[in-house]
């Protein structure tokens, strides 16, 4: 049921974004083209709303805005500003890539990952080799393979394996990481193959121990925290750069600059090869089961006649994409989107090739007009969306595909940001974050039942350019330059909720 959005409600949420009755008196606007007396209460809000141009204009935000919001019922764009200006979407393209992966494979499917046999069973002794085979599982964590060893001596009744351990993560192509232009030890940007594990992080933690340090690096889940060798950590008396990573074959080297450590700390770390990492925790999860393994060995094809023993389904992807939109989870938007293209396409062999093919999807199943994404995260810094392409695609998905429930809550805020409770406007939309890139895209009710799609991004490219890779985690003037974006997103909604509220 619809609720009546009272004046007090309307000047309560006004004031809190800073444009209450005071702001009235001292508006500067034009008068309307009628001077007939308006009405008073909302109506007197209604007409002393700046323009989405002063908006811009006074939030004294760098670089370029695109902003587009229509009427879902009716398709009917109401305002915007420069909708055809494509900027980066930054996270929320996982809004898009959730819609793929909802058309394409449907909301109740699920990844497995499987143990198979190559040889017969006797005796709790298999007379052949044992086999680790992904299937593309972003959410694979050590509680997951720990329950899978458990599985194998508890209902295949294995024992003992007397071939070899091997590995295939071929069910989706092996990417290093997804955007090589971040810094190279963000937790963020893991590489990607069909076999993944703990998002692909591995945790590095350190405690001063005498003179030098104790270092860990782990696969630590909720309850377990195997320590793994497929990533090494280096500690070198320097100051910078803080970290450095080279590929050395069989595992991970990472160092780390002595100066930058402190007593004691942690940090995720993403990982470079999976499916190594995933089949070096497997064999010691299997050991504790008392299951001996040899070192994994990756294979390209899984052989013919195998034997499935233990299979570990995902949860349902609905909420996959649910947590993938609440936590923006990188890895999760590229393994559904190319698992998608693998779906619709037949095969994908490169990140890029997979985001093309989503393009293509969605000009053809959402209407979009440009849609440019370099890959399903939203992470590459050559993607490109409009708001209005945006603002298409929504409502599309809205009506065709559910969306709406799997986005979250957005709160309404003030210019202090903090929450306003109880807010009558309910907005579900998803965030983007990038330095000096900011974006935002969604539904809003309003408390006379409209319904609303919107799109917002904001991008000062000539900064983000100028940025050398390492200033890229915590960039000068990044923190600012999001601030005045987040505030103009809240002034925009506040905005929409009063001019388009009957």
């Amino acid at each position: 049921m619809s609720r009546p959005l009272s004046r007090r409600a309307l000047l309560g949420g006004l004031a809190a974004f800073g444009l209450g009755q005071s702001a009235l008196a001292q508006s500067t606007l034009a008068p309307l083209t009628s001077l007939r007396p308006t009405g008073r209460g909302t109506d007197l809000l209604k007409a002393y709303q700046p323009p989405l141009s002063e908006l811009v204009a006074a939030s004294g935000l760098p670089g370029k805005v695109s902003v587009q919001v229509a009427d879902v019922n009716t398709g009917l764009v109401l305002e915007s500003h420069n909708p055809l200006r494509a900027l980066p979407p930054a996270s929320v393209a996982k809004a898009l890539t959730a819609c793929y992966a909802l058309d394409v494979l449907g909301p109740g499917y699920h990844f497995e990952t499987r143990l198979l046999a190559s040889g017969p069973v006797e005796n709790g002794r298999l007379d052949g080799d044992l086999i680790l085979a992904g299937g593309g599982d972003p959410t694979l964590d050590t509680d997951a393979l720990a329950d899978m060893a458990k599985r194998l001596r508890e209902e295949a009744g294995i024992t003992e394996v007397m071939g070899r351990f091997l590995i295939w993560d071929g069910a989706l192509p092996l990417v290093r990481e997804i955007d090589p232009e971040q810094p190279v030890q963000v937790g963020y940007n893991p590489g990607i193959s069909g076999l993944n594990l703990n998002f692909n992080r591995v945790h590095f933690e350190w405690k001063r121990a005498g003179e030098g340090y104790s270092v860990t690096m782990d696969a630590r889940s909720e309850s377990l925290r195997p320590d793994v060798r497929t990533a090494r950590m280096r500690i070198e008396p320097r100051r910078f750069p803080i970290y450095t990573y080279a590929d050395a074959g069989t595992h991970d080297a990472w160092t780390v600059a002595q100066g930058a450590l402190g007593k004691q700390g942690a940090r995720w770390l993403p990982v470079r090869k999976p499916a190594l990492y995933a089949a070096e925790v497997f064999q010691t999860l299997a050991r504790s089961n008392g299951i001996v393994l040899k070192t994994g060995e990756k294979i390209d094809a899984i052989p013919e006649g195998t034997t499935p023993l233990v299979t570990h389904q995902s949860a349902p992807l609905r909420i996959i994409l649910r947590d993938m939109l609440r936590y923006s989870t990188n890895i999760t938007a590229e393994c559904v989107g190319m698992t998608a293209t693998n779906a619709r396409a037949g095969s994908v062999t490169t990140l890029k090739g997979s985001a093309e093919a989503m393009n293509a999807w969605a000009v053809e199943t959402l209407g979009m007009s440009a849609p440019a994404l370099e890959d399903h995260s939203g992470l590459g810094d050559d993607s490109r969306l409009s708001a209005r392409d945006m603002v298409k695609a929504l409502i599309a998905a809205r009506k065709a595909m559910g969306i709406k429930p799997l986005l979250r809550t957005h709160p309404l805020r003030t210019e202090e940001r903090e929450i306003i409770k109880d807010h009558p406007m309910k907005v579900q939309a998803k965030t983007g974050t990038l330095n000096f890139v900011s974006g935002l895209g969604g539904f809003i009710d309003l408390p006379d039942g409209t319904e609303l799609a919107f799109a917002f991004f904001s991008a000062d490219l000539p900064s983000r350019d100028a940025l050398s890779r390492e200033e890229r985690e915590r960039p000068p003037g990044g923190k600012t330059y999001n601030t005045r974006a987040r505030k103009l997103q809240q002034r925009m909604l506040a905005r929409w909720g009063i001019v388009y509220n009957s």
